[in-house]
């Protein structure tokens, strides 16, 4: 992706892969589906492979799903502690970025 500074910097984040894993996943699925009725061996087998791949590829899926579930929150839990422990700290960080953020608008 280029960017309007001319530097190149892909921003994809794990949602944005398992979205579009997702889509991927079920447009193979239709496939197999629109492909269930044409014969042959060698078509069987090959669908067979694919909804084993399939299987595989939704566990993972799911899986990474899961974990990123949970790392979020768990950043959400620090966070709140760390906001109950400190709330001077936290109004100090909101305020300097609120500054940051008017600063750049301004600038504008």
């Amino acid at each position: 992706m280029n960017t309007a500074s001319g530097n190149t910097t892909p921003e994809v984040t794990k949602e944005k892969l398992i979205s579009d894993f997702k889509v991927v996943v079920a447009d193979a699925e239709a496939l197999l589906k629109a492909s269930a009725g044409q014969g042959g061996e060698a078509l069987a087998a090959v669908r067979n492979r694919v909804e084993q791949s399939l299987k595989v590829a939704k566990e993972k899926m799911l899986d990474a799903e899961e974990e990123l579930l949970l790392k979020t929150k768990a950043a959400a839990r620090a966070t709140d502690e760390y906001v109950h422990d400190h709330p001077w700290h936290a109004v100090g960080v909101a305020a300097g970025v609120g500054l940051v953020i008017g600063l750049l608008i301004g600038r504008r």
